[in-house]
């Protein structure tokens, strides 16, 4: 593919190139790769001046780069095409499908897939070797079930969504369009409903379900659980990595993404645009507001404000974290210094 279909084919994403002044410089595209691994053939990308010395080094024949004339210089001078554009990583992610297409089996259902007479399944949908799907499902058009799912009663799946291999769906819950769940992942199963008595834990049934709006992605070996009763809900195009854990009744915004490892306790609830970094863990109820941020193994316990920035355990203002971090540092310093006026006030 020239890098000419290319910049055609990402639209106004690209706001300018290298063909326009140089149009004999249109290298033929094989490939996408790492800036550090291209070779001859390939389009990289570079985020920021920071990474300008990549530019120097890189085998990449094109380059997607910021809007930034001493890198496009920079490359000009190497013979390396380029493409500029405001969003590089983004730009870059629309040129990886290009040349990527994830494996899309075509569809039918395999012989020893076991799907109940009561269950609906629409148009076009691909399910895979020993799947169960039971009585009351009903699959969208174009949905796409990988061997070994399970599907518990009366889940609603949307359309085109894909649910990989051994990932498994218990009753009454409910996933929408273009959703992906990875493998290991369950969703719906019971929420850890337990009360105290003189004889010891009594179970407290789950009788709730769990929704998954539009677009939400989970990642392998992830968990979303249902309360005793109500809902736990994923907002609309929510992002989940892998071994995230959210317990029931939890209530989670829209465009949010959390990292491998977080965990939410019962009632959490988290606005829009929530981004928690790996194995961050919120207790019970707490609340977070809309574009709030914790960083990575933060330990919230109290409400976030929205907007706000939250490090450490328990959690405080990043700004007040990194401040304690540098006196940290200085603690053997300090201790010595203290030991010092110690023994110098004692010998007065």
């Amino acid at each position: 593919m020239k890098l000419s279909e290319i910049v055609a084919k990402l639209g106004k994403l690209a706001a300018s190139d290298s063909l326009t002044s140089n149009p004999g410089c249109d290298p033929n595209i094989t490939g996408v790769a790492p800036v550090e691994e291209a070779t001859a053939g390939t389009l990289s990308y570079i985020e920021g001046a920071k990474f300008a010395a990549m530019v120097a080094k890189t085998a990449a024949s094109a380059l997607i780069l910021p809007l930034d004339p001493a890198l496009q210089t920079q490359a000009s001078d190497r013979d390396i095409a380029w493409i500029a554009t405001a969003e590089p990583r983004l730009a870059f992610a629309h040129a990886i499908k290009l040349f990527y297409h994830p494996f899309q089996p075509s569809p039918r259902t395999h012989p020893t897939a076991v799907v109940s007479p009561g269950a609906t399944i629409g148009k076009d949908v691909y399910i895979g070797a020993h799947v169960v799907i039971h009585a009351g499902v009903k699959i969208g058009d174009r949905a796409c079930i990988h061997p070994n799912v399970v599907i518990y009663p009366d889940v609603t799946i949307g359309d085109r969504t894909v649910l990989h291999a051994n990932c498994t769906i218990h009753e009454r819950t409910q996933i929408g369009a273009d959703c992906v769940i990875h493998s290991g992942a369950v969703i719906g199963a019971e929420g850890f409903g337990f009360v105290p008595t003189p004889q010891g834990w009594f179970k407290m049934e789950q009788s709730g379900c769990t929704i998954l709006e539009d677009g939400v992605e989970v990642g392998c070996n992830s968990t979303i659980d249902r309360p005793a009763v109500g809902e736990t809900r994923i907002g609309r195009n929510t992002k989940l990595d892998n071994l995230v854990h959210i317990a029931h009744g939890c209530q989670i915004g829209q465009n949010c993404a959390f990292a491998a490892q977080v965990g939410l306790a019962g009632g959490v609830k988290v606005g829009d645009r929530v981004i928690l970094a790996g194995q961050v863990g919120v207790a019970n109820q707490v609340k977070i507001g809309d574009g709030a941020i914790a960083t990575a193994q933060s330990g919230i316990h109290n409400d976030i404000q929205p907007g706000e920035i939250v490090s450490s355990s328990p959690a405080v203002p990043n700004k007040l974290y990194l401040k304690v971090s540098a006196i940290y540092k200085r603690l053997p310093e300090m201790y010595q210094t203290l030991k010092r006026l110690q023994k110098k006030l004692g010998d007065d």
